[in-house]
C-alpha cells in the first residue's frame, strides 16, 4: 500500500491535516458497535454501510470485520473525550474514483480515503464526537491483495486502521510521521493476528497515487 492515501478537504486538492472541516460524501446511519472490551473501542460508535453489495463475497462477515478493525484502531489511538461516532463506506472503484475526482482533484480510483470531520465553529456541543468518514474501494483492494499476496480480509483490516488514524489526526506527510503512523498500524494489525503489511517484498506494491 502506498503513503499518501488521506482526502482532502473540498478546500484543497492535496492531502489536507487533520482538523480541516470535511465534507460529507458518505456519512451513514450511526449504529451501535460491537464493543471489544478496551476502553478506546467501548467509547465508539461505528456505521458499516455497504454501498457495494459484491463486498459479502471478498470475506465471511465482512462488516463486523471492518467494524472489528475500526475499533481496533480507536482503541490504540482514541484520545480521551465525548463517545466517537465514525462511518465506514465500503464502495467500489466508481465511489472512490468520483471522491477523489471531487475532493483530491485526481481522477483516477484509489484504495482508501479518509475524511475527518469539524464541527462548524459555534454549532453546539453534541453528546458524541463524530470523528469522520472512511471509505475502502472493492476492486483496488482485492488487485492490491492479489498483487501482494496476501489475504483480502487482511488488506480490508489494514485499509480500514489506516484510514480511521487519519480521522485521529495521524499522517505521512514526512517522514518521522510515517515511521510513527507504520508503527502504530503494525501494533494495531498485529493484535488483529495480522503480519506487518509494510514487511519487504519481492514484488513492488501498486502505487495509488
Amino acid at each position: 500500500m502506498k503513503r499518501g492515501l488521506k482526502a482532502a478537504a473540498p478546500a484543497r486538492a492535496k492531502s489536507a491535516p487533520s482538523g480541516r472541516k470535511s465534507a460529507k460524501p458518505v456519512r451513514a446511519r450511526i449504529k451501535a458497535g460491537v464493543p471489544s472490551g478496551k476502553t478506546g473501542a467501548a467509547r465508539a460508535q461505528i456505521a458499516v454501510e455497504t454501498l457495494d453489495p459484491a463486498w459479502r463475497q471478498v470475506a465471511p462477515g465482512v462488516a463486523t470485520l471492518a467494524r472489528k478493525a475500526a475499533h481496533a484502531a480507536l482503541a490504540a489511538a482514541l484520545p480521551p473525550g465525548p463517545r466517537a461516532e465514525l462511518a465506514l463506506a465500503l464502495g467500489d472503484d466508481a465511489l472512490l474514483r468520483r471522491l477523489n475526482r471531487d475532493y483530491r482533484g485526481r481522477d483516477k480510483p484509489t484504495n482508501v480515503l479518509s475524511f475527518p470531520y469539524v464541527a462548524t465553529p459555534g454549532a453546539p456541543e453534541q453528546g458524541r464526537r463524530f470523528l469522520g468518514d472512511v471509505a475502502i474501494a472493492r476492486e483496488t483492494l482485492l488487485a492490491e491483495a492479489v498483487a501482494e499476496s496476501k489475504p483480502a480480509a487482511h488488506h480490508l483490516s489494514h485499509l480500514i486502521v489506516h484510514g480511521v488514524l487519519h480521522l485521529l489526526g495521524h499522517d505521512h506527510e514526512r517522514p518521522a510521521e510515517a515511521r510513527r503512523m507504520e508503527a502504530l498500524e503494525r501494533k494495531v494489525l498485529a493484535g488483529l493476528g495480522i503480519p506487518d503489511p509494510y514487511r519487504p517484498r519481492r514484488a513492488p506494491r501498486p502505487r495509488r497515487h
